[in-house]
């Protein structure tokens, strides 16, 4: 779906609707996906490499094949220590706040 650009993050919107999204994204290694909060759950899963994801300060190693939920309102961010695709998997129930 993505190929990997040297110095690069590169994300494509899978689905987008109103009730959530689906995106893909190929990290090269040494970046990283800016620190940030939703109001909703996100599933990752990673489908190639490895990723470190920091949620609230806890670091957790990702490898290809798994995945971990990012509860709604606790900042995260994604750092490549090597190359990495993941999907990210956003849904809106509607009760949020």
């Amino acid at each position: 779906i993505l190929e990997y650009v040297p110095n690069s993050v590169l994300t494509r919107t899978i689905i987008k609707k109103t009730t959530g999204n689906i995106t893909v994204s190929a990290v090269d290694e040494g970046e990283e996906l800016a620190e940030k909060t939703l109001a909703y759950d996100s599933f990752l899963q990673v489908i190639d490499g490895a990723a470190d994801v920091t949620i609230k300060g806890e670091k957790i190693k990702l490898a290809l094949g798994e995945a971990i939920v990012i509860p709604a309102h606790a900042s995260h961010c994604i750092a490549a220590t090597e190359q990495f695709k993941l999907i990210s998997t956003i849904i809106k129930s509607g009760y949020e706040d």
